[in-house]
């Protein structure tokens, strides 16, 4: 039984970018993850071992948000990783990371990459 895992609105203050300025004042930041993972088991056990733990997932977020990077790409590549890496029952996920309010020159409410990955 394919079933998905929403983590969303992760806000998070980091410190990414390209200038200067972007990785010493920092930005912030939203996440939304989502993981697609056979959840059968966990549907007729109730045990948590058998899911995808949304608590673990914002906890890769955070971890992986504090690493400062140049690009918002590169952000979201190592949380897809830690993702894979760390819960085994995750069959696709997506990342989302946006910057709000960039520093692009103009009125602009955010920015935001998204990548997906599949095992």
């Amino acid at each position: 039984m394919l079933g998905k895992v929403r983590v969303s609105n992760i806000k998070v203050y980091a410190n990414h970018g390209c200038l200067k300025e972007e990785t010493i004042i920092g930005s912030d930041y939203q996440v939304n993850v989502e993981v697609d993972a056979d959840l059968k088991k966990a549907s007729q056990t109730d045990e948590l071992l058998e899911t995808v733990d949304y608590v673990h997932i914002n906890h890769i977020v955070k971890e992986e948000m504090s690493i400062p990077s140049k690009l918002l790409e590169h952000v979201a590549q190592r949380i897809l990783n830690r993702i894979f890496s760390e819960i085994p029952i995750a069959k696709k996920v997506k990342v989302a990371v946006s910057k709000i309010n960039p520093p692009i020159g103009g009125d602009v409410q955010e920015v935001t990459i998204i990548l997906k990955s599949k095992r």
